[in-house]
């Protein structure tokens, strides 16, 4: 009966259902007697009169109270029902077939994918309130969160890290300061993201590629890479691998499997993707790297390069150095989402949050992403929290537009080395004596680096024009002419050697 009062809302469907009362009357205890009728008869005598629309209602009712008077206060799931069927029966609705009974379980079989339905209308949140959390091993006092992390980093694995970032930092400030002497037309150096530099470095296999974007000389300097190397380069003499067609700090070196930097934003990003994929086919052990800051974030080729990577499932392991600020741009003014971690989950790429500062955590990361993008063959994302100490470059003065007390906040109470330094002293691998050799030898090489660059004569002009083809096309012999005559023409304006 609870079917057809629920599903039946026709005249017809009406009349069935009275039948089918009547004949459960003729069996029910509470017949009439001679002296009274029964309240079952009065209830259809008056919807024979017309007065159908609240029947079925009624009936339920009556059903209810005689049955809990007959048989006191025990409850039948058949009562439980009737009162379901009686809420379900009092609804207004637009049809004459009763309510659609959704089920979650349908999908849509979509070409991407099977996609479930709901009936709830909800949106996803622009800004989740739980932001995506941050991986560490190392306090900023340099104690070991977790124990088991830091045992897979070897005396020797890390203080030749920490002896990298000292290296780093020394040869940073030399540099700035010879830029500022006139000696260096520009540089840009790398303080307070020195842990992202050597640790990334330490995890990766030298047979995997690297491509930077020019904050991260320190992965070049673990690799090989001489303090004579980037002096040459940054001087533009005639011993450096660019002999002067670089702008300085655009290392590169083919054996060491470094890609030349190039000044535009995040045109690494789909070269690494391109790279990687051809790692793929050849069945290479290797993957590529790619480095790029929050503000290449920003730029569309950072887009196409994570669902090109995604789409291909290459092995190239994103690693984005957030480190607050995008020259003079926050990252509160560059995106409205957690970071950048969350834009890797919407392309479908396994994505890790890691303090920046912390060298066993930034290590483990990237051991563990070439260790997942090779054996997976996927790509991978990871996000490094870090803050860049330093101006943007010699060409500014970040004090104009930050307050100073953030910048030496960062400065002393998150520094990647002082937190290293602690940590391999309480292990008792490390002590004052050795500190103070370190920074002695790092100085020294440095200067005499320098030195040394300055020595080297300056590439003629006509290396401009060689390295590149192997016949030189017209118009590059053309422009090569005008410049010749142009240096001929004015001898007092140009030196002898010149050309």
């Amino acid at each position: 009966m609870s079917l057809w009062l629920t599903k039946t809302r026709t005249i017809g469907g009406y009349n069935l259902i009275k039948k089918i009362i009547c004949n459960n009357i003729r069996l029910n205890p509470y017949q009439p007697t001679a002296s009274s009728s029964s309240p079952f008869h009065s209830l259809l005598d008056n919807s024979s009169n017309g007065n159908s629309v609240n029947f079925v209602s009624r009936y339920l009712n009556l059903c209810r109270s005689s049955y809990t008077a007959a048989l006191g206060d025990r409850n039948y799931s058949s009562l439980r029902a009737g009162e379901q069927i009686l809420s379900s029966s009092e609804e207004e609705e637009d049809d004459d077939h009763g309510e659609y009974s959704f089920e979650e379980n349908q999908v849509m079989d979509f070409p991407g994918g099977k996609i479930g339905y709901t009936s709830n209308l909800n949106f996803l949140p622009g800004s989740p309130e739980k932001r995506v959390q941050c991986y560490r091993v190392l306090d900023e006092n340099g104690f070991t969160i977790s124990s088991n992390i830091s045992k897979l980093v070897s005396k020797e694995l890390a203080l030749k890290m920490y002896s990298g970032m000292v290296t780093l930092n020394t040869m940073d400030k030399f540099f700035y300061e010879a830029q500022r002497q006139g000696r260096l037309s520009f540089y840009l150096t790398s303080f307070g993201e020195e842990a992202i530099n050597l640790a990334s470095a330490a995890a990766l296999s030298f047979d995997d590629i690297v491509l930077a974007q020019y904050r991260e000389p320190g992965i070049l300097l673990w690799r090989g890479f001489t303090m004579q190397d980037f002096a040459n380069q940054c001087l533009g003499n005639n011993a450096g691998h660019g002999k002067g067609r670089q702008m300085p700090i655009h290392y590169g070196s083919k054996n060491l499997n470094f890609i030349t930097i190039s000044s535009p934003l995040t045109t690494q990003l789909p070269q690494a993707v391109g790279m990687a994929y051809s790692l793929k086919m050849d069945k290479k052990d290797s993957c590529v790297v790619a480095f790029f800051g929050d503000g290449s974030a920003s730029e569309g080729d950072f887009h196409a390069a994570l669902n090109f990577a995604a789409v291909m499932d290459a092995p190239v392991v994103f690693f984005c150095r957030n480190n607050g600020w995008a020259i003079s741009t926050p990252v509160t003014e560059q995106f409205r989402s957690d970071g950048i971690v969350v834009k890797g989950q919407a392309y479908g790429i396994p994505s890790i949050r890691v303090d920046g500062n912390d060298a066993l955590a930034v290590y483990n990361a990237v051991r563990s992403a070439r260790e997942k993008a090779i054996s997976e063959q996927r790509p991978i994302l990871i996000e490094a929290m870090t803050y860049r100490v330093s101006h943007h470059s010699t060409s500014d003065d970040s004090t104009k537009y930050r307050p100073i007390d953030e910048i030496e906040h960062w400065k002393t109470t998150h520094s990647p080395i002082t937190r290293l330094r602690k940590w391999v002293e309480r292990k008792g691998w490390w002590s004052d004596k050795e500190e103070s050799m370190l920074h002695v030898e790092a100085k020294k090489q440095v200067k005499q680096a320098i030195d040394e660059a300055e020595k080297e004569e300056m590439p003629p002009l006509r290396d401009m024009f060689t390295d590149v083809y192997e016949e030189l096309p017209s118009n590059l012999k053309e422009q090569e002419t005008v410049l010749r005559e142009t240096i001929q023409r004015h001898p007092k304006d140009f030196p002898n050697n010149i050309y």
